[in-house]
C-alpha cells in the first residue's frame, strides 16, 4: 500500500532526531539522550569501523547503544495495542524483536548519512517516572521541526517509548497500520509484512540507493 509523503517524512525526521548532536542541555532525560547520540556518532565516525568490510561490527556497536536507550517492550505493546493480549508469549517475543529491528535498520541508515543538521534542546518536563524532552531540528533547508521524546524512567535511566513529530505520535502511526492489518487479516500476515519490509531495507542498502517508494512503515 502506498503511504502518504507526510508519513514518510515523519519517519525520516524521527530517525534523524536521535542522530544529531546536542547544542544545549536541559535536564536529565535530555542529557541521557545526548550521551547516547554522541556514542553512536563516535562509532559512525570511527576510522577503524569504516568500510563495507566493517559494516557488521559497526552496526553491532550502534545497535547496542540504541537498545540501551529504547524501551522496545513498551513501544511494541503500544504499537500493537489491544491485540497484545491475544498474543502468546512466543508471538510477543517475536513481534518485539522484529519491530525493534525494523526501527533500528531505518535509524542506522539515517545516522550513517548524517550531514550536519542541528538540534536545539528546549527543555524537559518530568512528572514522576514519566518525562518529555522537547527539541527543535533545524534542517539544512532552514526549516524548524518540533520533536518531543516521551521517556519512562527505569532505575537510573530514561528510556524512549514514543516520539512525537509536529504533534504526530510515531507509536500511534504504527498502531493504526498494524491494527488495519490485524483487522483485515492475521498476526501471521503482519509478521510476513514486517519481515518483507526489513528485507527490502537490506536490499536497498546493498544496492547503495534507497527506493523512496519503500520508505513507508509497512
Amino acid at each position: 500500500m502506498k503511504k502518504p509523503c507526510k508519513q514518510r517524512m515523519m519517519m525520516n525526521l524521527f530517525l534523524l532526531a536521535l542522530a544529531l548532536p546536542a547544542l544545549a542541555l536541559a535536564g536529565d532525560p535530555t542529557d541521557q539522550i545526548r550521551q547516547t547520540t554522541e556514542k553512536i556518532l563516535a562509532i559512525v565516525q570511527d576510522p577503524a569501523l569504516k568500510g563495507t568490510d566493517r559494516e557488521a561490527e559497526r552496526q553491532k556497536q550502534m545497535r547496542k547503544m540504541i537498545d540501551e536507550r529504547f524501551d522496545w517492550a513498551a513501544m511494541s505493546r503500544s504499537a500493537i495495542g489491544k491485540n497484545w493480549r491475544d498474543l502468546s508469549e512466543a508471538q510477543r517475543t517475536e513481534f518485539t524483536g522484529l519491530f525493534s529491528e525494523l526501527i533500528e535498520k531505518n535509524y542506522m541508515s539515517k545516522i550513517e548519512s548524517y550531514s550536519g543538521e542541528k538540534i536545539l534542546y528546549k527543555g524537559d518536563k518530568v512528572d514522576g517516572a514519566y518525562g518529555v524532552a522537547d527539541v527543535v531540528i533545524s534542517t539544512l533547508k532552514g526549516a524548524d521541526i518540533p520533536v518531543s521524546y516521551r521517556v519512562l524512567k527505569k532505575d537510573a535511566g530514561w528510556l524512549v517509548y514514543d516520539v512525537n513529530i509536529e504533534g504526530v505520535s510515531l507509536v500511534n502511526n504504527y498502531r493504526s497500520q498494524i491494527g488495519a492489518i490485524l483487522n483485515s487479516s492475521s498476526y501471521d500476515t503482519l509478521i510476513v509484512k514486517i519481515k518483507a519490509k526489513i528485507n527490502a531495507q537490506a536490499g536497498e542498502k546493498a544496492r547503495g540507493a534507497a527506493d523512496k517508494k519503500q520508505e513507508g512503515v509497512l
